[in-house]
Order: structure tokens, then C-alpha cells, then sequence
């Protein structure tokens, strides 16, 4: 039992709740379950209360509607907001504190018709560390991205949706090019936010209320004699154009740009007004990022996919494989999942490629030069999870849309 309900159950009316001990309570059961946001909306009968498991919303405790106000008034007083405007949005930071184990906290209120809706980001830095080999990528594609990152020079993408696990891995890269070179190499990032402080290299956050955007914070860090740049995301045509120019100015780049394919990251570049020829010189691998949940492995056992699910597998592969899926646990809160890892496809760029992005060639046939010169799709090393048991199907096909099944 939650730490939440088993304070609820100690009192018999929502007048005799100590409020901040009630979202001291949730925002303690959303660390130790290890959830990344909490979710406290106001439904039609009841207060909400939810956290973000592995990517999945759960549902934590249904409260009074009437005590709306007063959770929100709370977070807002936490954040050093304005407790007493609701009808605006607001954003915030409550800074790591022993209460809450030295997590860090970051809030967003948003008024809507039934009351304020509050979101935390939860920012836990205890034994976090920033390892390539934790990230669970493919062996092949691992060691293809090692070698990206020891080029002295180009432009390293990172594309994914939102929650793909691109700013892990693109820190991870950071570390393990510390790890190597030590002090011997000058690594700087441009960011927003900052969310992790990491060693030996120099971080900077944007600040567009102070002008201090992208491009003229990365024009500025070019005179900063950087050899290993980190842009937080390409967003906009200027950022695009500087970090191009940056790879091809014996600088190695890397940075995260959202599309809806790996190889999509190129038209969505020449929507920007990048000439086909520089991103051709400049870009030297796009990584595409998914995350997966694993089943749990306390309640994990065999279970036959259903059949709109194996349509998808070729019957060779159904034959060899050893389906799983979690029951559901004390040990993983019901869901039957626990923990998640990476699904990834590597484009490296190759002189075919390059050759094709300089035709404007569209992004399927891009994919498909890819696939002719050795990728693994998402769909491919994702499917292998499934396989092995790792995860059930069905997750495969949540995260990987069919458009990638390839």
C-alpha cells in the first residue's frame, strides 16, 4: 500500500488532512516507485492522481475534488509561485531537498475548466550515471556510434520523440568522450534546461527572456576555442545553419532534432534551408531513439501474441521465438513491467547516402539506401527484444509505429 493511502486511511474527512504532509506523501511514493512526472488533474468526481511509470501513466490515488485548490496552492507555495492566481499557467523549480532524497522538482500549473491541473517533473540525480554500455544499444550499433564520436569533426543527430531516452544518450556520449580524453579536450553544451551537471564539461542554459537564445549562445561559444559542442535541439533555421557550419569547421557536433523518422531528419533540415550538399559534408550519423518497457522479471511468463499482433512476424521467426509478458507484481506495481531500455537504428552516412541526400531523394528512399548498406531498423532490433523475451509484443508495436516495420 501507497504511502498516500495508507495516510488517507488514517483520517476519515478531507477537512482533517494536513495537506503538505498529503503531497509530501505522493511526491514520496513517485520516487520510490521511480516515476518520472506526477500527474494531479481535477476529473469530473474526483482529484486525480497519477504517475508516469516507464512512459505509461498509472494511477496512484483518487482524491476529494475539494482539496484541489489546496494540493495546488501547496505545489505553488513549494515553487515560490503566485498561490493565490489560478487562472494562468505557471511554471517553477523546488530544489533538491533531504525530505525528498535530493530530488529535484520541477512544477507546471495550467488552469483548466474543473481547476488547476499540476504536472511535476521529478529530476532524481541519486546514482544516475551517464554509461553508453547502460543504454542497452545493439552491439553493432554501439560500437558504430563509438567510432562516430572519435571523428574529430562532423555532425551527430539524435532524433526521437519526446520521452525517447535522446538527452541520456547524448549525455552519455559526453561522458564516455570525458572518460577518454580526461582534461586533454574542451567540451561545451548549450541547453534547455540544463538537467544534469556533468564533470569536466561546460554547460550554459538558455535564457530567452535575457535574449540569450541558441544562436547567440552558440555564435558565442565558437570563440570559445570548443572542440566537442552539444546543442540541446536544432529548432529553428539559424541554430541549423550554425551547427552545420560547426561540423564542418573541425568541430564535432552533436545535438537532438525532433522527426518523424531517422531518415526524415534530412527533408525536415531542408525545410530549414540547408543546402543538400552541406548536410551531405557536415552530417555523419542520425541516431533514431524508442524506449521499451522490460517485463518484470519476478512475474514474467510465457504468453501466446495475438494474432493481429503476429501478422507483422514472419513465421520463421514466430517459430524460434520465446514470447513473455509480466502478470503484474507487488515488485512492479500491477503493470508487469519493470525498468526500460533502448531501441535504436544507427544511419551511418556513407558516400551512397551522401550521394542520395544530395539528389533530394525523399526520405523513404533514403531509409531504404540505409537498409542496403547494412541499418537495422527500429522494427528489426526491436522485434529481436520480443523475441528473446524481454519484452511482450505488443509493447514492441506501441513504441514503433507501423509505418516503421521495415
Amino acid at each position: 500500500m501507497s504511502l498516500t493511502q495508507q495516510y488517507l486511511n488514517t483520517e476519515s474527512a478531507s477537512e482533517a488532512l494536513d495537506v503538505p504532509h498529503l503531497v509530501h506523501c505522493i511526491l514520496l511514493d513517485a520516487i520510490n516507485a521511480r516515476a518520472s512526472d506526477v500527474h494531479i488533474e481535477p476529473w469530473e468526481k474526483t482529484l486525480a492522481v497519477r504517475i508516469r511509470l516507464d512512459s505509461v501513466l498509472t494511477e496512484l490515488v483518487h482524491l476529494p475534488r475539494e482539496l484541489g485548490d489546496k494540493i495546488a496552492s501547496r505545489f505553488k507555495v513549494m515553487a515560490n509561485l503566485i498561490s493565490y492566481q489560478s487562472d494562468l499557467p505557471q511554471e517553477g523549480h523546488v530544489p533538491a531537498s533531504p525530505e525528498l532524497g535530493g530530488v529535484e522538482l520541477r512544477l507546471s500549473a495550467f488552469p483548466t475548466v474543473r481547476g488547476e491541473k499540476i504536472v511535476v517533473r521529478l529530476f532524481d540525480t541519486r546514482d544516475r550515471s551517464f554509461e553508453l554500455d547502460g543504454l542497452g544499444l545493439e552491439e553493432d550499433t554501439l560500437a558504430n556510434l563509438i567510432n562516430l564520436l572519435e571523428r574529430p569533426n562532423g555532425l551527430i543527430l539524435l532524433t526521437g520523440p519526446t520521452g525517447s531516452g535522446k538527452t541520456t544518450a547524448i549525455y552519455s556520449a559526453l561522458c564516455h568522450l570525458v572518460s577518454k580524453h580526461g582534461t586533454t579536450i574542451s567540451l561545451s553544451t548549450v541547453e534547455d534546461p540544463v538537467e544534469f551537471h556533468l564533470p569536466l564539461v561546460s554547460q550554459a542554459q538558455v535564457s530567452p527572456a535575457h535574449e540569450f537564445t541558441y544562436p547567440v549562445a552558440l555564435r558565442s561559444l565558437m570563440r570559445q576555442d570548443p572542440q566537442v559542442i552539444m546543442i540541446g535541439e536544432i529548432r529553428d533555421p539559424e541554430t541549423a545553419a550554425i551547427a552545420v557550419q560547426a561540423g564542418l569547421t573541425g568541430h564535432l557536433v552533436i545535438s537532438t532534432i525532433h522527426s518523424g523518422s531517422t531518415a526524415g531528419v534530412f527533408a525536415r533540415l531542408i525545410n530549414m534551408e540547408i543546402e543538400p550538399f552541406l548536410l551531405a559534408s557536415s552530417v555523419s550519423g542520425v541516431l533514431g531513439l524508442r524506449l521499451i518497457r522490460k517485463n518484470c522479471s519476478y512475474c514474467a511468463e510465457p504468453y501466446p501474441p495475438a494474432p493481429g499482433q503476429l501478422k507483422f512476424v514472419a513465421p520463421e521467426i514466430q517459430e524460434a521465438a520465446a514470447w513473455r509478458r509480466g502478470g503484474g507484481c507487488e515488485n512492479c506495481m500491477q503493470t508487469g513491467f519493470s525498468g526500460r531500455t533502448a531501441v535504436a537504428e544507427l544511419m551511418m552516412v556513407d558516400e551512397v547516402l551522401r550521394e542520395a541526400v544530395m539528389q533530394k531523394m525523399p526520405t523513404r528512399t533514403l531509409q531504404q539506401v540505409a537498409i542496403q548498406q547494412g541499418m537495422r531498423t527500429l522494427w528489426q532490433n526491436g522485434l529481436r527484444r520480443a523475441v528473446q523475451g524481454l519484452t511482450p509484443l505488443d509493447e514492441i508495436l506501441r513504441v514503433i509505429p507501423c509505418d516503421h516495420l521495415q
